[in-house]
Order: C-alpha cells, then structure tokens, then sequence
C-alpha cells in the first residue's frame, strides 16, 4: 500500500501539516510505503492551459518540482491533501497543484464516463480552520468532494479540525489525533 501525502500549507509544522503526519505516521508503522511533500518547499506553476496532456501526452507538459508529484500521485493507493483555510479557501500551493490534475484526464473527458486516468484511489482531505464555528468555511468541501470523485477518487474521508488557528501549532487536539489514527487504520484494513 502506498500512500503520497501533500501539505497544502506554507507552515512546515502547522495543524494541518500535523495532522497529515499523524496519517502517515500510523500508516507507516502498519506497513504502508510513505512519502509527503510540502507544496510550498517545491517550484512548479499552475495549469498553463496548454492541451499537451490532451493533444500529444498522457501527462503534464511543465518540467518542474510538480512533475515528480503528480507522478507519485498516479502511483499510490491513497493520497492525503491537507490545507489550512486561508481566505475562506484552501491554500493557493495546494489549489496550483489541484489545477494540474487536469493532466490526469483523458482526452475526451467530457464525454467519457471514465473522465480520468486515475483509478479508484482512496483520498484523505484534512483542513484545519481558525475560526471555531463549523458552519463557517463549511462549504469548502463540499466544492471539491464532488470534484475529487470525478477525478477517480473513489472513497474520501473528510479530517476537519476548527478553532485551531495561527500561533497554535502546537494545539491540535487529541481527538483530531485520534482521528487522524483511526483513518489510516481504516483505510488500511
């Protein structure tokens, strides 16, 4: 089992980033193959709208630090992406790197009841909020569940933690850890 993880946050320690360790941490030591990245330690540009990946490759045409992502990204069984709400959004590093999965779609996408080349894979998606009321950035989610199952994630498994904002690095609580446990251990089972 394989599992790529992708920090959406430009704060190598922050909540999110925390728990998305969390995930693999325990993934790791029940025998999953790990690997992370943080977005934000990487050089890539969004979607450049050019139509390679539909026209002349099956991939992204770019050359840059995202080129090795998407590629693990194809490869794993499970991919964790983990944000802080910034803006009432994610964040723009993991949103850039969202843009270029338009590479993972097949060239008739559109018309196509298997739109993308990605396969079934299972999807953890963990944002962490400053702002303690749940139904504010609520609909954050929602927007990109329905997106993600298109793209060919089959089971999405939703780790949100509010009220644990910028200075509380250190904060996120236990129940969220236990969460984050109890995911990997599901999705491993």
């Amino acid at each position: 089992m394989k599992i790529v993880s992708l920090l959406g946050s430009p704060r190598t320690a922050g909540n999110s980033s925390t728990i998305a360790k969390h995930v693999l941490r325990t993934a790791g030591e029940l025998g999953a193959e790990t690997r992370s990245f943080e977005l934000n330690r990487l050089n890539y540009q969004g979607c450049q709208g050019c139509y390679a990946c539909k026209t002349k490759l099956d991939r992204c045409v770019l050359k840059d630090d995202l080129s090795e992502v998407l590629a693990e990204v194809g490869e794993a069984d499970i991919v964790v992406l983990a944000s802080p709400v910034y803006y009432g959004d994610i964040t723009s590093q993991l949103k850039g790197f969202i843009d270029r999965t338009f590479s993972y779609l097949v060239p008739d996408y559109i018309s196509n009841p298997q739109p993308s080349r990605l396969s079934s894979k299972k999807l953890v998606f963990i944002l962490t909020q400053g702002h303690p009321d749940e139904s504010v950035f609520a609909d954050i989610f929602p927007r990109f569940e329905g997106f993600l199952k298109w793209m060919g994630f089959g089971e999405i498994t939703l780790i949100r933690a509010c009220g644990i904002g910028p200075g509380r690095t250190d904060a996120v609580p236990e129940h969220i850890l236990l969460r984050a446990e109890e995911t990997a251990r599901a999705l491993l089972a």
